[in-house]
């Protein structure tokens, strides 16, 4: 059959095949016909264009157009030439069509009109179909290749950090055990315990919540590395935010301090956005006018100011706005939003976490521009970050976006043996099963910084999709495992 012979839609669309005898492959997205012809609207997955096809049924017979319905799979062989109508420059006469798979238009649940993104997520073997989430995995794809382009290109090593691990990175217990055990009949120690040491890894172990902690250890050998791979998160929570299985985008640098840590994940957001622009233009203008749409049936007041390409440039053309947390919660606090209690959380006191609505007022309000905030208080951040002078902060920095929120958070990592440990004390993190970390504070240490990118997040953002479900290709959340 020559499959290797095919010519991809986008590649017809980008190059000049007039007046050539060639064979495209494609589902049917959908099919009108008249006595004299029918046309027939094929995508390949390459492009969110699709291209036509012109099918005389004096040449293809009546059987096999018939079969040529809305979700089949055809292999079309025939010539390109000028189009007679509008919509597209050329399009392909054919001369002979093959049904390489057949779609009963009675059962196949993708028909040519508007389906919910809900229905669609109990179809996702088959959403991908969909103009919508061909775009978004297709923009997903350059996101996660812009990645790995951006670090590779300065030197920094892809370290693959371990899916099972014997540490809770975070110190939240929110995470999935590894187990070999027959969950009725577990081995018990003497005093009725279960006992590990029966288990495979002869230990209790789960899934991974962040490769940090790991990636740190590489950093101190190869100076600069970063991770990009699946996190577990067993947080029983179904918002439009959360995920049980993500991936993240983790850097660590060793000689870096807080301020390069800035500095390099404002150039990295900056980066990975403008590929994903340059790019994928149709797929983000297609998603740019979806989210149009979306944004119309809202009331006024919950209508966002920028459209989807708005916010991408906004990122992509302003410097990031760098304060305190101490100076966000006296921009908050005094701000009319919170004064005339239009805030959900009302701001009193320092020392709270910012929500979600806090963070975009920042960035969409008062500052007009991407937010990184530092600085914040130690009780509510991790046992690793590197603790200030003042005695009550830490070195941290979350980014702010449009839309979002906190898209990435990170820190300098504390790299005094005697705080690091004294700290995890006080965060009852069992230092004797934590010595590798540890380790690299007692031979070597050096000042070092990282963060993390919930890549999903990011393309949440990128997509402008309302829920972080549609855009990775099958979701586990609670409830939820199937495909």
């Amino acid at each position: 059959m020559a499959f290797n012979k095919r010519v991809k839609i986008k590649e017809l669309l980008e190059k000049d095949y007039a007046d050539q005898d060639i064979t495209i492959m494609g589902w049917v997205r959908t099919k009108r016909s008249n006595k004299n012809v029918s046309f027939i609207a094929l995508n390949d997955g390459s492009s969110i264009k699709n291209f036509q096809v012109v099918a005389d049924p004096n040449l293809i017979n009546e059987e096999t157009l018939k079969k040529a319905s809305t979700g089949a799979c055809l292999k079309v062989s025939g010539k390109i030439v000028t189009s007679q109508g509008s919509g597209q420059q050329i399009e392909l006469n054919a001369s002979k069509i093959e049904i390489l798979g057949e779609a009963d238009p009675e059962k196949y649940p993708l028909q040519p009109k508007k389906h919910s993104l809900e229905f669609l997520r109990e179809i996702a073997h088959l959403r991908v179909r969909t103009n919508t989430f061909g775009a978004v995995f297709r923009v997903r794809h350059a996101l996660a290749f812009a990645v790995h382009k951006y670090f590779n290109d300065k030197g920094f090593f892809y370290i693959h950090t371990p899916i099972i691990t014997a540490s809770d990175a975070e110190g939240a217990g929110e995470t999935f055990k590894v187990t070999t055990f027959d969950l009725k009949n577990p081995p018990l120690t003497p005093d009725g315990k279960i006992d590990y040491k029966a288990d495979f890894f002869e230990r209790e172990t789960n899934l991974t919540v962040s490769g940090q902690l790991e990636g740190e250890l590489a950093a101190m050998g190869l100076a600069d590395i970063y991770t990009f791979g699946p996190t577990f998160r067993a947080e029983n929570s179904n918002t439009t935010r959360h995920l049980a299985e993500f991936w993240m985008i983790e850097p660590e640098m060793a000689f870096y301090d807080a301020e390069d840590n800035q500095d390099l994940a404002e150039d990295f957001l900056k980066y990975i956005i403008s590929y994903a622009l340059e790019n994928c233009k149709d797929d983000i203008e297609f998603l740019d006018k979806r989210a149009e749409e979306e944004e119309s049936t809202k009331k006024a007041d919950k209508r966002s100011e920028m459209g989807l390409l708005g916010r991408l440039q906004f990122v992509v053309e302003n410097e990031f706005q760098r304060l305190t947390y101490t100076e966000a919660i006296d921009v908050l606090k005094n701000s009319n939003y919170n004064k005339k209690k239009k805030f959900q959380y009302l701001i009193e006191n320092w020392g709270v976490d910012l929500q979600s609505e806090h963070e975009r007022y920042l960035v969409e309000k008062h500052f007009k521009k991407p937010v990184i905030l530092t600085d914040y208080p130690k009780e509510i951040k991790a046992f690793y970050m590197r603790q200030n002078d003042d005695g009550k902060t830490v070195a941290a920095m979350d980014i702010l976006f449009p839309g979002i929120g906190e898209i990435v958070g990170g820190s300098q990592r504390e790299e005094r043996l005697d705080l690091l440990t004294k700290r995890m004390e006080e965060m009852n993190i069992p230092t004797e099963e934590m010595w590798w970390y540890l380790d690299t504070r007692r031979f070597g240490s050096t000042p070092h910084a990282g963060f993390g990118l919930g890549f999903e997040r990011l393309v949440l953002f990128v997509t402008g999709m309302g829920n972080i479900r549609d855009v990775i290709a099958f979701p586990r959340t609670p409830g939820h495992a199937e495909f």
